[in-house]
């Protein structure tokens, strides 16, 4: 579904999903506004003819510049802080740029009768879940202050369609990797904590090793599991999500990742695999915060959405992402 009326308005358009996500609209052929304050995103992620106001997206200045220049039909919020070690340092960073922006956004969301608003949330809210497969209705009990703010927004989402005008979707990401096939974006954040990035810039020369934080866990290995899901199957999943509550007039909550885990170290295998090159490996202790597991039940996305990931496969979502380091070092980008 496409209105050559009206724009999308992506927030956090330069960052890493927010990025892949603008890609995935203009191919599709919306038209899209980006907000951004270049803070951890990067300029060059976003298409030359997309319109970009740098500013903060919790800035109520900046968002009613944009409301008042475009005719936003909707709202795709990726802006906010990310790194879950970071927010048990400084929890309230990711209360104030997470929860409180959101609180903003949303408020000159329903000022400006947006109706459809897809949130980027994670699978940070369900804590360390005991089942094997997480559904959508288990407890919320994160374990940490980024979990927690995602909670927050979510539950504000939820009041704010209940008294009507707005529909959302709330998409759940498990662990999102790799990068575009057509190497436009990746990831650019100076804060390097996903595991496959880290492997990337090992291989590439970029930094000397890798640490495994815990052996210990209750996994067939000791180490952690998780749902790695490539981040253009995300991004497709936004569009769909988008569309979906747009003709529907429904609000949703849909986990995205693929439904199986791979543990710490059978991704560091399989990059080894990859590259044909060994791996400087340190095995180091726990990280607080860090769930033993994490995957998806998958049954609703598919039930509601016509989502079909295109790159369900961990080899290809290791060599994107060094397709894409080695891009960026060509680039000049750090």
């Amino acid at each position: 579904m496409k209105n050559a009326d009206g724009h999308i308005l992506v927030t956090g358009g330069a960052g890493y999903i927010g990025s892949h996500t603008t890609l995935a609209l203009h191919d599709a052929g919306w038209d899209v506004v980006v907000v951004d304050d270049l803070s951890t995103g990067h300029q060059s992620l976003i298409p030359a003819d997309i319109p970009h106001v740098v500013g903060d997206a919790g800035d109520p200045d900046v968002l009613r510049r944009i409301f008042d220049t475009y005719n936003v039909l909707g709202v795709m919020h990726f802006a906010g802080s990310i790194t879950l070690a970071e927010s048990l340092t400084d929890p309230l960073k990711y209360y104030a740029n997470n929860t409180g922006t959101s609180r903003r956004l949303l408020e000159a969301c329903q000022a400006n009768d947006v109706r459809s608003f897809v949130f980027s949330s994670s699978a940070a809210v369900y804590g360390n879940p005991s089942d094997s497969l997480v559904h959508e209705d288990a407890a919320l009990l994160p374990i940490s202050p980024y979990g927690a703010s995602k909670m927050m927004t979510e539950r504000m989402l939820i009041d704010l369609a209940a008294l009507g005008g707005m529909n959302f979707a709330i998409l759940r990401y498990f662990n999102v990797a790799g990068a575009d096939p057509q190497c436009r974006s990746g990831q650019v954040s100076p804060q390097v904590t996903h595991l496959i990035r880290i492997a990337a810039e090992v291989v590439t020369g970029r930094r000397s090793e890798i640490c495994i934080y815990g052996t210990d866990y209750a996994t067939p290995d000791g180490t952690c599991i998780r749902d790695y899901v490539h981040v253009s199957d995300v991004a497709d999943a936004h569009l769909e999500a988008f569309s979906h509550i747009s003709a529907s007039r429904e609000s949703i909550v849909l986990n995205c990742g693929y439904g199986h885990g791979y543990s710490v170290r059978e991704v560091l295998a399989a990059v080894e695999r990859v590259t044909g090159e060994d791996l400087a490996i340190r095995e180091a202790q726990r990280r607080i915060g860090d769930a033993a597991q994490l995957v998806a039940a998958t049954d609703r996305i598919h039930q509601v959405l016509d989502w079909s990931p295109r790159f369900n496969d961990l080899d290809n979502i290791i060599q994107s992402a060094l397709d894409w380091e080695r891009r960026k070092i060509a680039l000049g980008i750090d």
